[in-house]
């Protein structure tokens, strides 16, 4: 607050004097994505799919990205498979576990919108049952028959949104110009 008081009165001094000031301000870079790093050892036969999954939110979101997690890191989202049917257990946003069920591989769903389905939930979206096969988080109420495992543009708007961190704001350039 100091500082900018007197930067303020400089520039009036100066304004006085005759003297043009021009502010230059750099453009302000675009913040780095949050990366999650997610394990999927315990995936069993699934663990394609689950990097198919978190390559799908790559592609749609800016503000986070899914990465696999590397030696001697603790991941944020783990992912095992079991017989029952698929869910997500959120700790927090982008954090906790989810479950690849064989249950609804078994039963026709298909296993790539599963796993994005299931990130989602990890990415902070909740079921929607919409029964619309474009609506990724309409999960099992859209028909079997749907392989779409993109989310739509309001999902992925919503999880840009979740993600968003603050921008800082750049350092100005003053200029003497006389």
């Amino acid at each position: 607050m100091l500082v900018k008081r007197l930067a303020v009165s400089l520039l009036a001094v100066f304004a006085m004097a005759g003297a043009n000031v021009v502010a230059h301000a750099e453009p302000a870079a675009a913040a780095a994505p949050r990366i999650l790093y997610y394990d999927a050892s315990q995936a069993q036969e699934f663990v394609a799919v689950v990097h198919q999954g978190a390559q799908i939110w790559n592609s749609k979101v800016a503000n986070v990205r899914l990465e696999p997690v590397p030696a001697g890191r603790t991941p944020n989202i783990r992912v095992s498979a079991d017989n029952g049917w698929p869910r997500a257990y959120p700790a927090s946003l982008g954090n906790g576990r989810w479950v690849m069920g064989r249950e609804a591989v078994n039963d026709g769903y298909y296993p790539p919108r599963i796993a994005a389905h299931e990130f989602g939930h990890l990415l902070g979206l909740p079921d929607r049952r919409t029964g619309l096969c474009t609506d990724l988080m309409s999960g099992s109420s859209a028909p079997i028959s749907c392989t779409n495992p993109n989310p739509n543009a309001t999902e992925s708007a919503t999880v840009d949104r979740n993600f968003r961190r603050s921008v800082t704001i750049p350092a100005r350039e003053y200029v003497w110009v006389g």
